[in-house]
């Protein structure tokens, strides 16, 4: 199940409370790893390490890097203080969180006697590049409304390794970040989306939510077998507690399997089959062949049956993105390779603004 080596660390390329990147010297070759200081402690130059070097072995892109289990020159750590709840639960490295929830947190009473989210927008994608984008058009027009990251367990689990959210902190365009069911190391742990979403609406006072896995998904060529799935039980979430559910469709003409030209069939399944209530999906006018093609798959999937399909004229995600100097990558792929794919995150944020009225709260009509 788990492949592991001992390396000895050669170089520390960057460091932070909460994420090192690292080279170790693995028998004589000189490779990548990452270290989570607040789970295997501090690391220096010459220390020797355990390495889960499964990822790398497999050639996978996701989680594709050899990971730290234990710093043999570092063995100890003491415990916080705060919490009770367990993520990462019965495994090696299960960890303590203060999850709001908890009945001794102070928050407790408050998920408690939660009513509604008061058509609270929550825009949810299913991959994690599609925050970028979201957030540079989004903030870029109201850098005063309060915007908060839910990131679900889909895919990483520690929000550290996401350098994303971290370079989005640092220039203030997300608020403040949840964390939910075994994914950790955001400013509010939550044990599901549901009370997350209390927590974003009752206790951090959000505008506006963004929901979508940390970095990395599964997925298999099946149906139904990818973790992006997880789009729909959300949306059905927001609307049971009386939020605004607005999805992201997942967009491409630049990816080469058939599947996932145009909308793809993960976006569809989903829309079709998965997510039990009606939402507005925002769909940005491309060019006329691509536009036409986006428009068929909508008409052959009776996706108007069903959701609120909105199609919306948008070329401003590229200015977005360079006016705060944000560049973007998705499988591989950037802006210039892949706008399609951005744009439709981008164009989520521009709805978003065109159906919410300053009058009521910032929340849409």
């Amino acid at each position: 199940m788990i492949s592991k080596k001992v390396g000895i660390v050669e170089e520390i390329v960057d460091s932070s409370e909460v994420l090192d990147d690292i080279r170790v010297n693995i028998n004589g070759q000189i490779q990548r790893a990452y270290n989570y200081p607040k789970i295997t402690g501090k690391i220096n130059i010459g220390d020797e390490a355990i390495l889960n070097t499964t990822a790398v072995e497999l050639s996978l892109g996701t989680g594709g890097y050899h990971f730290v289990i234990a710093n043999l020159n570092n063995k100890e750590s003491d415990l916080s203080p705060e919490g009770h709840i367990m993520k990462l639960r019965y495994t090696p490295y299960q960890v303590k969180v203060d999850s709001v929830e908890d009945h001794e947190n102070k928050h407790h009473d408050i998920i408690n006697n939660f009513e509604t989210l008061d058509e609270m927008p929550v825009v949810v994608g299913t991959l994690h590049s599609m925050l970028t984008p979201f957030v540079a058009s989004y903030k870029r027009h109201n850098p005063n409304k309060k915007l908060v990251y839910i990131m679900t367990d889909g895919a990483a689990l520690p929000i550290y390794l996401s350098k994303n959210v971290q370079n989005l902190k640092d220039k203030n365009l997300i608020d403040s970040t949840i964390t939910i069911g075994n994914a950790f190391g955001g400013d509010y742990e939550c044990i599901n989306i549901y009370t997350a979403l209390i927590t974003a609406k009752e206790i951090i006072e959000a505008d506006a939510v963004f929901v979508s896995m940390g970095p990395g998904i599964a997925g298999t060529g099946t149906k139904y077998g990818f973790t992006g799935i997880e789009q729909g039980p959300i949306l059905d979430a927001i609307r049971k507690l009386g939020g605004n559910p607005i999805a992201i469709p997942r967009i491409s003409f630049a990816d080469l399997r058939e599947r996932h030209r145009g909308i793809s069939h993960h976006a569809i399944t989903i829309f079709n089959e998965i997510v039990n209530v009606s939402v507005n999906i925002p769909v940005t006018i491309y060019d006329k062949e691509k536009f036409d093609y986006i428009k068929k798959q909508v008409k052959d999937n009776k996706l108007f049956d069903k959701h609120n399909i909105i199609y919306l004229d948008n070329d401003k995600c590229k200015e977005d993105l360079d006016y705060f100097n944000l560049k973007v990558r998705s499988m591989g792929r950037n802006y210039e390779q892949d706008k399609e794919f951005f744009d439709a995150a981008s164009t989520a944020a521009y709805y978003l603004m065109e159906v919410c009225d300053d009058n009521k709260g910032d929340y849409c009509k």
